[in-house]
């Protein structure tokens, strides 16, 4: 896997997926002026594969609208009486 190239700026914006890639296994190079400061890595070794889209995919919705009140019940269902 060829390793990626951020700049500082592209980093603060978009903290949260290249996080994520380095967490999936990706090692990601920071740059400032286009000079290598930084490398960015997973902690731990490669045991867990999170795949190649992470971090761009959209949240679903546990429960659908029109569900007549029963919200309630169904988080108290979820929370195992907590």
């Amino acid at each position: 896997m060829a390793m990626k190239q951020v700049s500082i700026q592209d980093l603060k914006a978009g903290l949260s997926t290249v996080v994520a890639e380095a967490e999936a296994g990706r090692t990601i190079v920071i740059t400032r002026h286009r000079e290598p400061v930084a490398r960015l890595g997973p902690a731990r070794a490669g045991d867990v594969h999170r795949g190649d889209r992470v971090g761009q995919g959209r949240l679903q919705p546990a429960l659908k609208r029109g569900s007549k009140g029963r919200y309630l019940a169904t988080l108290l269902d979820d929370r195992g009486g907590r």
